[in-house]
């Protein structure tokens, strides 16, 4: 049901990032290359779209971080020949909870990956690039991410392909095969995995997100392929409550023209 023409996918996200990165001005992207599939995914789609020459990548572990993530981030650097600077964000991260303790590792969670993204445009300023993001759809819809932070880039080339979609496409690409095999981790304190924190697979959770998003299917006709109703009645609440991390922030409507409500054009409208 969710298979991609690799082929052709490739084609039009290669197109689709240097179009994304030429039409604002720019000839670079940069990218956290995390030691994960999806940045993996993306550094890849990158090189490709744009030559070693005008992608960077970023490499940026906690003092928590798996061993593996910065080993396998080199490594897929390596192999799509992405040129990359390793930067340790735990003296910043410590200093900020010495000062204001975590209440929970959620919470440090979410700072390291807020300051990966304040360094990465940072570095994008310095390398006078874009920040291309790695979120994919099954995060995107479920809200698994953090605001302003993994979530936070000039543009997401892999934000319409599902987790198990990536997974093909990477394999199709030639993503090392040890990056592939590997749990999917957010890589936020050790032994967390995404499935985890789902309570459910990738290959079910893309299943009744397509059913239900692309296929506008209603809950009768997704439990009659084999779906209990209250995992699918949780799926829509983690898709319900997640909304404002998908959206602009709201704008109160005192003009005619509001951004965001009336005023949406696309970025380049006047070109």
């Amino acid at each position: 049901m969710l298979k991609i023409r690799c082929d052709l996918v490739e084609k039009i996200l290669v197109t689709a990032i240097r179009d994304s990165i030429h039409k604002n001005g720019y000839k670079n992207a940069i990218i956290g290359v995390s030691g994960g599939l999806d940045s993996a995914l993306v550094a890849a789609l990158c090189q490709k779209a744009l030559g070693s020459r005008h992608t960077f990548a970023l490499l940026l572990p906690y003092r928590i971080s798996s061993p593996a993530s910065l080993e396998h981030g080199k490594m897929v650097c390596a192999k799509f020949k992405v040129p990359y600077e390793v930067i340790d964000i735990s003296p910043a991260v410590d200093a900020y909870f010495d000062r204001f303790p975590a209440e929970n590792r959620l919470q440090i969670g979410n700072k390291c990956a807020r300051e990966r993204m304040s360094v990465l445009y940072d570095f994008s300023v310095r390398r006078k690039a874009l920040v291309a993001g790695t979120s994919n759809k099954s995060e995107l819809l479920v809200g698994y991410s953090t605001q302003f932070g993994d979530s936070a880039a000039a543009f997401l080339p892999i934000g319409d392909l599902y987790k198990t979609q990536v997974f093909e496409l990477a394999r199709h690409l030639g993503v090392p095969e040890a990056i592939i095999a590997k749990m999917p981790s957010a890589d936020l304190w050790p032994g967390q995995t995404d499935e985890g924190e789902f309570g459910i697979t990738y290959k079910d959770l893309d299943i009744i997100l397509h059913l239900m998003i692309d296929k506008r299917w209603d809950e009768g006709e997704i439990v009659e392929r084999g779906y209990r109703l209250s995992l699918i009645r949780r799926i829509k609440k983690m898709i319900i409550n997640s909304q404002f991390k998908r959206t602009m922030p709201p704008v109160v409507k005192l003009h005619a023209r509001t951004v965001g409500i009336d005023f949406r054009y696309l970025r380049d409208w006047n070109k």
